[in-house]
């Protein structure tokens, strides 16, 4: 019993005792844990913040081709539609027609191209609302041909292959011919 009680008070001594001063410098963060965390937050959401300006799309001109061989078979199938003046069916594709614009004419690069892909849309667009058969044609020729579509050709395995992978856009259309023996 006597050595806990001087154990305890040799403890308490030391604890409470003066600090003895120290010739060295001491090194000092001045930080304690939750200043450290979140600096170490900050340093995160720093480092993850330029990844967001890279995120475009995957621009390359295999999207553009892609976005060229979909929705332009789309709009070149449009053809007989127009000549006969079905504004349904036109209009049943306007989706084509924005998602062609978009996806023919990404980036900064493409901008004058792509206003003025939207701005014959709208005349497409425009001319169904007026019912005006006329204008539907004149709008949609001009537009098929300074857009430079041309619909997907018809491949069959008599005549060459068409694509090579299920992922290919073209697999499920009218070039989509592979020659299996």
């Amino acid at each position: 019993m006597k050595l806990s009680i001087l154990a305890s008070f040799v403890t308490a001594t030391a604890a409470f005792a003066p600090a003895l001063q120290n010739n060295r410098a001491d090194v000092s963060m001045a930080m304690d844990r939750r200043a450290a965390f979140g600096a170490f937050g900050a340093a995160a959401v720093t480092a993850a913040v330029p990844m967001a300006a890279f995120a475009d799309g995957a621009v390359s001109s295999a999207t553009v081709g892609r976005a060229r061989g979909i929705y332009g078979d789309r709009i070149a199938a449009l053809k007989g539609a127009v000549a006969a003046g079905d504004f349904g069916a036109v209009a049943a594709e306007k989706n084509a027609f924005i998602l062609f614009n978009s996806g023919a004419y990404p980036g900064a690069k493409t901008k004058d191209k792509k206003a003025a892909a939207i701005a014959s849309t709208n005349d497409i667009f425009a001319a169904i609302r007026a019912g005006d058969k006329a204008a539907l044609s004149s709008a949609y020729t001009k537009y098929v041909a300074d857009n430079d579509i041309t619909g997907l050709p018809e491949v069959s395995n008599s005549n060459g292959q068409g694509y090579s992978g299920d992922y290919d856009y073209k697999a499920r259309s009218s070039a989509g011919a592979i020659y299996v023996r």
